[in-house]
Protein backbone atom coordinates (compact mmCIF):
# COMPACT_ATOMS: atom_id res chain seq x y z
CA UNK A 1 0.00 0.00 0.00
CA UNK A 2 1.01 3.66 -0.88
CA UNK A 3 0.63 6.75 0.92
CA UNK A 4 -2.39 7.83 -0.37
CA UNK A 5 -4.15 4.22 0.28
CA UNK A 6 -2.57 4.24 3.85
CA UNK A 7 -4.36 7.87 4.38
CA UNK A 8 -7.44 6.88 2.94
CA UNK A 9 -7.97 4.19 4.69
CA UNK A 10 -7.07 6.21 8.12
CA UNK A 11 -9.78 8.46 6.78
CA UNK A 12 -12.25 6.22 6.84
CA UNK A 13 -11.40 4.78 10.27
CA UNK A 14 -12.26 8.25 11.74
CA UNK A 15 -15.34 8.59 10.10
CA UNK A 16 -16.26 4.93 11.01
CA UNK A 17 -16.68 3.51 7.34
CA UNK A 18 -14.14 1.11 7.38
CA UNK A 19 -15.22 -2.41 5.23
CA UNK A 20 -14.20 -5.35 6.89
CA UNK A 21 -11.45 -5.71 4.64
CA UNK A 22 -10.35 -2.82 4.62
CA UNK A 23 -10.03 -3.23 8.59
CA UNK A 24 -8.24 -6.43 8.04
CA UNK A 25 -5.88 -4.50 5.71
CA UNK A 26 -4.73 -1.08 8.50
CA UNK A 27 -4.67 -4.06 11.19
CA UNK A 28 -1.91 -6.05 9.27
CA UNK A 29 -0.57 -3.15 8.46
CA UNK A 30 -0.04 -1.46 11.42
CA UNK A 31 0.77 -4.99 13.11
CA UNK A 32 3.48 -5.22 10.80
CA UNK A 33 4.99 -2.30 11.01
CA UNK A 34 5.10 -2.70 14.96
CA UNK A 35 6.60 -6.28 15.15
CA UNK A 36 9.01 -5.04 13.05
CA UNK A 37 9.76 -2.40 15.23
CA UNK A 38 13.67 -2.33 16.62
CA UNK A 39 12.83 0.91 19.11
CA UNK A 40 12.15 0.28 22.80
CA UNK A 41 10.14 3.33 24.67
CA UNK A 42 9.25 3.65 27.98
CA UNK A 43 5.06 4.19 28.97
CA UNK A 44 5.69 7.82 29.37
CA UNK A 45 7.18 7.78 25.50
CA UNK A 46 4.31 5.78 24.27
CA UNK A 47 1.94 7.64 25.87
CA UNK A 48 3.40 11.00 24.44
CA UNK A 49 3.93 9.52 20.97
CA UNK A 50 0.24 8.46 20.89
CA UNK A 51 -0.91 12.07 21.87
CA UNK A 52 1.31 13.53 19.05
CA UNK A 53 0.38 11.05 15.93
CA UNK A 54 -3.38 11.75 17.34
CA UNK A 55 -2.81 15.63 16.83
CA UNK A 56 -1.42 15.02 13.68
CA UNK A 57 -3.39 12.27 11.80
CA UNK A 58 -7.24 11.90 10.60
CA UNK A 59 -7.62 9.75 14.09
CA UNK A 60 -10.45 9.17 16.19
CA UNK A 61 -10.00 11.58 19.55
CA UNK A 62 -10.82 8.47 21.78
CA UNK A 63 -7.63 6.80 23.28
CA UNK A 64 -8.73 3.53 21.35
CA UNK A 65 -7.01 3.62 17.62
CA UNK A 66 -7.82 -0.06 16.87
CA UNK A 67 -9.98 -2.17 18.64
CA UNK A 68 -8.36 -5.49 17.50
CA UNK A 69 -5.63 -4.55 19.88
CA UNK A 70 -3.95 -4.31 23.12
CA UNK A 71 -3.62 -0.41 23.87
CA UNK A 72 0.64 -1.23 24.03
CA UNK A 73 0.57 -2.74 20.60
CA UNK A 74 -1.15 0.52 19.25
CA UNK A 75 1.35 2.69 20.99
CA UNK A 76 4.19 0.52 19.78
CA UNK A 77 2.99 1.20 16.48
CA UNK A 78 2.15 4.53 16.51
CA UNK A 79 5.96 5.55 18.30
CA UNK A 80 7.45 3.28 14.88
CA UNK A 81 6.15 6.22 12.78
CA UNK A 82 6.93 9.12 15.10
CA UNK A 83 10.72 7.87 15.48
CA UNK A 84 10.64 7.53 11.69
CA UNK A 85 9.62 11.38 11.74
CA UNK A 86 6.57 10.36 10.29
CA UNK A 87 8.76 8.63 7.35
CA UNK A 88 5.92 6.68 5.92
CA UNK A 89 3.52 10.28 5.37
CA UNK A 90 5.95 12.38 4.22
CA UNK A 91 7.84 10.91 1.71
CA UNK A 92 7.78 12.04 -1.41
CA UNK A 93 5.50 9.97 -4.52
CA UNK A 94 8.71 8.12 -5.43
CA UNK A 95 10.00 7.29 -2.43
CA UNK A 96 6.47 5.57 -1.27
CA UNK A 97 6.36 2.84 1.19
CA UNK A 98 6.96 -0.49 -0.92
CA UNK A 99 5.00 -3.61 0.73
CA UNK A 100 5.27 -6.85 -0.94
CA UNK A 101 3.06 -7.78 -3.60
CA UNK A 102 0.99 -10.87 -4.64
CA UNK A 103 2.97 -12.29 -7.47
CA UNK A 104 -0.06 -12.99 -9.15
CA UNK A 105 -3.85 -12.81 -8.29
CA UNK A 106 -4.97 -16.17 -7.07
CA UNK A 107 -7.52 -17.47 -8.48
CA UNK A 108 -11.15 -17.90 -6.27
CA UNK A 109 -10.63 -20.92 -3.24
CA UNK A 110 -13.77 -20.46 -1.47
CA UNK A 111 -13.78 -21.10 2.32
CA UNK A 112 -15.27 -24.60 3.79
CA UNK A 113 -18.72 -24.42 5.63
CA UNK A 114 -20.62 -26.52 7.70
CA UNK A 115 -20.36 -30.66 6.62
CA UNK A 116 -20.00 -33.14 8.76
CA UNK A 117 -20.43 -37.12 8.77
CA UNK A 118 -22.27 -39.28 11.51
CA UNK A 119 -21.23 -42.77 11.41
CA UNK A 120 -23.79 -45.34 13.51
CA UNK A 121 -22.80 -47.67 15.50
CA UNK A 122 -24.07 -50.09 12.68
CA UNK A 123 -21.72 -48.60 10.31
CA UNK A 124 -24.12 -46.54 8.74
CA UNK A 125 -22.84 -43.18 7.33
CA UNK A 126 -24.90 -39.91 7.45
CA UNK A 127 -23.19 -37.06 5.03
CA UNK A 128 -24.93 -34.41 6.94
CA UNK A 129 -24.50 -31.39 4.82
CA UNK A 130 -26.94 -33.77 2.17
CA UNK A 131 -29.74 -33.79 4.40
CA UNK A 132 -31.99 -30.71 5.09
CA UNK A 133 -32.65 -29.94 8.82
CA UNK A 134 -35.15 -32.37 10.08
CA UNK A 135 -36.36 -33.77 13.52
CA UNK A 136 -35.15 -37.26 13.57
CA UNK A 137 -32.89 -38.25 11.32
CA UNK A 138 -31.70 -41.99 13.11
CA UNK A 139 -32.11 -44.12 16.12
CA UNK A 140 -30.15 -46.26 17.77
CA UNK A 141 -32.34 -49.18 19.01
CA UNK A 142 -35.45 -48.10 21.39
CA UNK A 143 -33.44 -46.08 23.68
CA UNK A 144 -31.59 -42.95 21.64
CA UNK A 145 -33.23 -40.83 19.00
CA UNK A 146 -30.83 -38.68 16.81
CA UNK A 147 -32.40 -35.00 15.82
CA UNK A 148 -31.32 -32.24 13.90
CA UNK A 149 -32.30 -29.04 14.67
CA UNK A 150 -32.72 -26.09 12.44
CA UNK A 151 -29.27 -24.61 12.41
CA UNK A 152 -27.90 -28.62 11.40
CA UNK A 153 -26.81 -29.04 14.83
CA UNK A 154 -26.78 -32.39 16.26
CA UNK A 155 -28.51 -33.67 19.22
CA UNK A 156 -29.02 -37.32 21.25
CA UNK A 157 -32.12 -37.68 22.93
CA UNK A 158 -32.64 -40.72 25.35
CA UNK A 159 -35.73 -42.40 25.60
CA UNK A 160 -37.30 -42.09 29.31
CA UNK A 161 -39.11 -44.92 28.73
CA UNK A 162 -36.86 -47.16 27.07
CA UNK A 163 -36.32 -50.55 28.84
CA UNK A 164 -32.15 -50.33 29.38
CA UNK A 165 -30.34 -53.18 31.58
CA UNK A 166 -28.46 -51.39 34.16
CA UNK A 167 -25.18 -53.35 32.33
CA UNK A 168 -26.26 -52.55 29.10
CA UNK A 169 -22.73 -51.76 27.07
CA UNK A 170 -22.03 -48.88 25.32
CA UNK A 171 -22.79 -48.48 21.54
CA UNK A 172 -20.60 -45.13 19.77
CA UNK A 173 -20.91 -42.87 16.67
CA UNK A 174 -18.84 -41.11 15.24
CA UNK A 175 -18.53 -37.51 14.06
CA UNK A 176 -16.49 -36.52 11.45
CA UNK A 177 -16.02 -33.45 9.12
CA UNK A 178 -13.79 -33.28 6.23
CA UNK A 179 -11.38 -30.68 4.52
CA UNK A 180 -13.13 -27.49 4.67
CA UNK A 181 -16.10 -28.78 6.60
CA UNK A 182 -16.84 -27.91 10.61
CA UNK A 183 -19.95 -29.17 12.67
CA UNK A 184 -21.75 -29.08 16.34
CA UNK A 185 -23.04 -31.68 18.49
CA UNK A 186 -25.18 -32.01 21.58
CA UNK A 187 -23.73 -35.04 23.42
CA UNK A 188 -26.57 -37.09 25.41
CA UNK A 189 -25.36 -35.64 29.26
CA UNK A 190 -25.65 -32.28 27.49
CA UNK A 191 -22.33 -31.55 26.38
CA UNK A 192 -21.66 -29.38 23.51
CA UNK A 193 -19.03 -30.13 21.35
CA UNK A 194 -17.77 -27.95 18.24
CA UNK A 195 -15.54 -30.19 15.84
CA UNK A 196 -12.80 -28.00 13.77
CA UNK A 197 -11.80 -29.24 10.29
CA UNK A 198 -10.75 -32.51 9.42
CA UNK A 199 -11.52 -33.88 12.62
CA UNK A 200 -13.47 -36.54 14.60
CA UNK A 201 -14.85 -37.40 17.59
CA UNK A 202 -15.79 -41.26 18.78
CA UNK A 203 -18.24 -41.17 21.75
CA UNK A 204 -20.87 -43.30 23.47
CA UNK A 205 -24.45 -42.84 22.29
CA UNK A 206 -25.59 -42.87 25.55
CA UNK A 207 -23.19 -42.14 29.21
CA UNK A 208 -23.39 -45.67 31.18
CA UNK A 209 -21.15 -46.11 33.95
CA UNK A 210 -19.02 -44.10 36.15
CA UNK A 211 -17.01 -41.92 33.08
CA UNK A 212 -18.06 -40.02 30.16
CA UNK A 213 -15.03 -40.98 27.56
CA UNK A 214 -15.20 -39.94 24.16
CA UNK A 215 -11.88 -39.89 21.92
CA UNK A 216 -10.54 -36.88 19.54
CA UNK A 217 -8.61 -37.08 16.49
CA UNK A 218 -8.00 -33.72 14.94
CA UNK A 219 -9.55 -30.12 17.39
CA UNK A 220 -12.48 -29.69 19.12
CA UNK A 221 -13.74 -26.90 21.54
CA UNK A 222 -16.02 -28.36 24.23
CA UNK A 223 -18.73 -26.78 26.70
CA UNK A 224 -18.90 -30.23 29.30
CA UNK A 225 -21.60 -30.37 31.59
CA UNK A 226 -21.36 -30.46 35.03
CA UNK A 227 -21.92 -33.68 36.27
CA UNK A 228 -19.79 -34.34 39.84
CA UNK A 229 -20.49 -37.90 39.88
CA UNK A 230 -19.47 -38.42 36.35
CA UNK A 231 -16.25 -37.00 35.06
CA UNK A 232 -15.69 -36.24 31.57
CA UNK A 233 -12.66 -37.45 29.87
CA UNK A 234 -11.26 -36.78 26.59
CA UNK A 235 -8.52 -39.27 25.09
CA UNK A 236 -6.34 -37.77 22.31
CA UNK A 237 -2.92 -38.87 21.36
CA UNK A 238 -1.17 -39.92 24.13
CA UNK A 239 -3.22 -38.17 26.68
CA UNK A 240 -6.16 -37.82 28.75
CA UNK A 241 -8.39 -34.99 29.95
CA UNK A 242 -10.26 -35.03 32.83
CA UNK A 243 -12.83 -32.60 33.59
CA UNK A 244 -16.49 -32.43 35.55
CA UNK A 245 -17.70 -28.88 33.85
CA UNK A 246 -15.81 -26.87 32.22
CA UNK A 247 -14.48 -25.08 28.69
CA UNK A 248 -11.47 -25.94 26.90
CA UNK A 249 -9.88 -26.58 23.63
CA UNK A 250 -8.26 -29.15 22.34
CA UNK A 251 -5.83 -29.23 19.38
CA UNK A 252 -4.65 -32.94 18.43
CA UNK A 253 -3.99 -32.99 14.90
CA UNK A 254 -2.28 -36.15 14.14
CA UNK A 255 0.37 -34.20 11.71
CA UNK A 256 0.81 -32.14 14.49
CA UNK A 257 3.96 -32.77 16.58
CA UNK A 258 2.22 -30.94 19.61
CA UNK A 259 -0.96 -31.59 21.32
CA UNK A 260 -2.59 -28.19 22.70
CA UNK A 261 -5.37 -28.21 25.72
CA UNK A 262 -6.46 -24.84 26.45
CA UNK A 263 -8.49 -24.23 29.39
CA UNK A 264 -11.13 -20.79 28.86
CA UNK A 265 -13.20 -21.60 32.58
CA UNK A 266 -13.26 -24.36 35.65
CA UNK A 267 -10.23 -26.77 35.75
CA UNK A 268 -8.82 -29.67 33.99
CA UNK A 269 -6.42 -32.14 34.60
CA UNK A 270 -4.29 -33.25 31.87
CA UNK A 271 -2.64 -37.08 31.69
CA UNK A 272 0.43 -37.84 29.70
CA UNK A 273 2.34 -40.69 30.39
CA UNK A 274 3.14 -40.85 33.92
CA UNK A 275 2.66 -37.32 34.43
CA UNK A 276 -0.35 -34.91 35.48
CA UNK A 277 -0.90 -31.30 36.04
CA UNK A 278 -3.63 -29.24 36.25
CA UNK A 279 -4.91 -26.13 34.28
CA UNK A 280 -6.00 -22.93 35.33
CA UNK A 281 -8.16 -21.08 33.31
CA UNK A 282 -5.98 -18.68 30.65
CA UNK A 283 -3.46 -21.51 30.66
CA UNK A 284 -2.18 -24.15 28.03
CA UNK A 285 -0.73 -27.17 27.94
CA UNK A 286 1.63 -28.48 25.24
CA UNK A 287 2.38 -32.38 25.11
CA UNK A 288 4.26 -34.35 22.87
CA UNK A 289 7.14 -37.27 22.50
CA UNK A 290 9.81 -34.65 21.44
CA UNK A 291 9.27 -32.52 24.92
CA UNK A 292 8.40 -35.87 26.80
CA UNK A 293 6.78 -33.74 30.07
CA UNK A 294 3.50 -31.78 30.00
CA UNK A 295 4.94 -27.86 29.40
CA UNK A 296 2.05 -25.24 30.66
CA UNK A 297 2.32 -21.49 29.54
CA UNK A 298 -0.33 -18.51 29.85
CA UNK A 299 -1.92 -17.86 26.07
CA UNK A 300 -4.36 -15.56 24.22
CA UNK A 301 -7.42 -17.89 24.96
CA UNK A 302 -9.33 -15.42 21.92
CA UNK A 303 -6.75 -16.92 19.29
CA UNK A 304 -6.81 -20.48 20.39
CA UNK A 305 -10.97 -20.46 20.15
CA UNK A 306 -10.90 -18.11 16.83
CA UNK A 307 -11.86 -20.90 14.85
CA UNK A 308 -15.18 -21.84 16.83
CA UNK A 309 -15.97 -17.79 16.04
CA UNK A 310 -15.66 -17.55 12.53
CA UNK A 311 -11.85 -16.31 12.42
CA UNK A 312 -8.19 -16.70 11.87
CA UNK A 313 -6.59 -15.25 14.46
CA UNK A 314 -2.77 -15.21 14.86
CA UNK A 315 -0.56 -14.51 18.17
CA UNK A 316 3.12 -14.80 17.79
CA UNK A 317 2.14 -17.81 15.17
CA UNK A 318 4.80 -19.15 12.92
CA UNK A 319 4.42 -19.44 8.77
CA UNK A 320 3.72 -22.96 8.79
CA UNK A 321 1.16 -23.41 11.57
CA UNK A 322 -0.92 -20.68 9.93
CA UNK A 323 -0.56 -22.55 6.61
CA UNK A 324 -1.15 -25.69 7.89
CA UNK A 325 -4.61 -23.89 8.98
CA UNK A 326 -5.30 -22.98 4.98
CA UNK A 327 -4.82 -26.18 4.32
CA UNK A 328 -7.15 -28.21 6.03
CA UNK A 329 -9.77 -24.96 5.63
CA UNK A 330 -9.31 -24.44 1.85
CA UNK A 331 -8.31 -27.72 0.92
CA UNK A 332 -5.01 -26.37 -0.52
CA UNK A 333 -1.14 -27.73 -0.66
CA UNK A 334 1.36 -25.67 0.57
CA UNK A 335 5.06 -25.79 -0.74
CA UNK A 336 7.74 -23.88 0.31
CA UNK A 337 10.53 -22.14 -1.84
CA UNK A 338 13.30 -20.59 0.70
CA UNK A 339 13.38 -20.30 4.44
CA UNK A 340 10.30 -19.25 6.02
CA UNK A 341 11.57 -20.43 9.88
CA UNK A 342 12.17 -17.19 11.27
CA UNK A 343 8.42 -15.60 9.97
CA UNK A 344 5.84 -14.70 12.37
CA UNK A 345 2.44 -13.01 12.66
CA UNK A 346 0.42 -11.47 14.67
CA UNK A 347 -3.43 -9.89 13.64
CA UNK A 348 -6.03 -12.08 11.61
CA UNK A 349 -9.07 -12.08 9.70
CA UNK A 350 -12.46 -14.34 8.73
CA UNK A 351 -12.91 -17.60 7.59
CA UNK A 352 -15.61 -16.92 5.46
CA UNK A 353 -13.15 -15.04 2.59
CA UNK A 354 -11.92 -16.69 -0.21
CA UNK A 355 -8.16 -17.71 0.17
CA UNK A 356 -6.85 -15.02 -2.11
CA UNK A 357 -8.31 -12.30 0.46
CA UNK A 358 -6.33 -14.01 2.83
CA UNK A 359 -2.97 -14.03 1.26
CA UNK A 360 -3.34 -10.61 0.82
CA UNK A 361 -3.08 -9.92 4.44
CA UNK A 362 -0.21 -12.46 4.94
CA UNK A 363 1.47 -10.66 2.40
CA UNK A 364 2.17 -7.82 4.56
CA UNK A 365 4.92 -9.69 6.37
CA UNK A 366 7.45 -9.63 3.26
CA UNK A 367 5.74 -13.20 2.48
CA UNK A 368 5.27 -13.59 -1.21
CA UNK A 369 2.48 -16.45 -2.83
CA UNK A 370 2.00 -17.82 -6.01
CA UNK A 371 -1.38 -19.89 -6.66
CA UNK A 372 -1.15 -22.53 -9.30
CA UNK A 373 -4.80 -24.56 -9.02
CA UNK A 374 -4.72 -25.54 -5.31
CA UNK A 375 -1.36 -25.80 -4.86
CA UNK A 376 0.03 -22.59 -3.23
CA UNK A 377 3.97 -21.80 -3.14
CA UNK A 378 5.16 -19.71 -0.95
CA UNK A 379 8.13 -17.43 -1.22
CA UNK A 380 9.82 -15.35 1.71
Amino acid sequence: MNKTEILALLQKHSEGTLSDTDKDKLDAWYLHKASNSNRQLSEYELEDSYEHLRSKLPLYSEPKVISLWPRVAVAASIALLLGAGLFYFTKSKEQQLQLPQVVEKPQEIAPGGNRGILTLSNGKQIVLSDISAKDTIANEGDEVTIKMDANGVITYVINPNADIPADDANSFNTLSTPTGGQYNIVLADGTKVYLNTVSSIKYPTRFNGDQRVVELDGEAYFEVAKNKEKPFIVKSENQAIEVLGTHFNVHAYDNEPIVKTTLLEGSVAITYKNQKAVLKPGQQSNVSDKLNRIAIRQVDTEAAIAWKNGRFKFDNADLKSVMKQLERWYGIKVEYRGDVSDVRFNGGTFMNKNLSEVLKVLELSNIKFKVEGKTIIVYP
